[in-house]
């Protein structure tokens, strides 16, 4: 390599100033869903004041980060921390409501600490809420490079922007795609490989709403492929494994793909060792 290339790496580090790592920043949110949550570390605390000086430690490290990332450029990031550790009850409220949710909706789960401390679906949407409560006060980079990582550790991608409501229910997750202007509403199920996309990727609808409504007691089946802003599935409707609409659906309805299948070859009984 020459050393026009050196030259060229080493003025930008020379011109970035040195921001907490993605690691760092993700480290926090885990710590917080920890103080939330401690059956997913067994962490314990002598005390409530014990506990009430992690919540504020973790209040001051939340307003260090915004500073050190240049959260914002005009604002009181004390009082966005601050703000944002005061919404911690309503934010543990909704969790919970997930915890029921999965609980309630999967015969696999024995427990309650069961989903806390071994789905991904729950990980990932823990995340996602607190990220979302960033989010919404428009802290930006923070909510997005908490929900990556939860993307990167489950296979699940949940743009914090995305409006997602209470007993909200991710069994298995792997590859599902809920895009940044979706919007869920209550008591919701999700299968593995299902996407709520957008139709289109132009640049030039960045601000509009591109991906799909999904209202109350909806279930959607895996690898299901929902797209666009005006696609809007009906309360109480499910929508089955693989099914690809652009188009809404109104509320009760029952969609289902039909493949159509054919025995190519019927196999012997003997390779399963039936006896003559």
């Amino acid at each position: 390599m020459s050393q026009d290339f050196y030259q060229h790496i080493f003025a930008k580090q020379q011109n970035l100033e040195a921001v907490p790592s993605n690691r760092e920043i993700t480290a926090w949110a885990l710590k917080v869903i920890h103080l939330l949550y401690p059956e997913q570390t067994g962490q314990l605390y002598a005390s409530v004041d014990e506990l009430k000086d992690e919540f504020l430690r973790l209040e001051n490290e939340l307003c260090e980060i915004m500073r050190a990332t240049k959260a914002c450029s005009n604002c009181d990031t004390s009082k966005l921390a601050k703000k944002f550790f005061e919404g911690l009850p309503e934010l543990f409220r909704i969790l919970n409501t997930d915890i029921q949710a999965i609980f309630n909706g999967d015969p696999a789960a024995r427990s309650e600490f069961e989903v806390i401390r071994t789905y991904p679906g729950f990980y990932a949407i823990s995340l996602y809420r607190v990220a979302h409560s960033l989010y919404i006060d428009d802290i930006p980079l923070l909510p997005r490079i908490l929900t990556e990582y939860a993307h990167s550790k489950t296979g699940i991608d949940i743009h914090p922007a995305a409006k997602i409501d209470e007993y909200f229910y991710i069994d298995h997750g792997t590859g599902i795609v809920i895009g940044e202007s979706c919007t869920i509403g209550k008591h919701v199920k999700l299968y593995q490989g299902v996407t709520l996309g957008a139709l289109s990727v132009d640049k030039s609808m960045a601000n509009t709403k591109r991906h799909p409504t999904v209202e109350d007691n909806v279930v959607i089946y895996s690898g299901a492929t929902i797209l666009g802003g005006e696609t809007i599935i009906g309360h109480n409707s499910v929508v089955g494994g693989n099914v690809w609409l652009t188009k809404s659906l109104p509320p009760n309805s029952r969609v289902y793909h039909t493949p159509n299948h054919r025995i190519l070859k019927r196999l012997s009984m003997k390779l399963f060792g039936e006896k003559k």
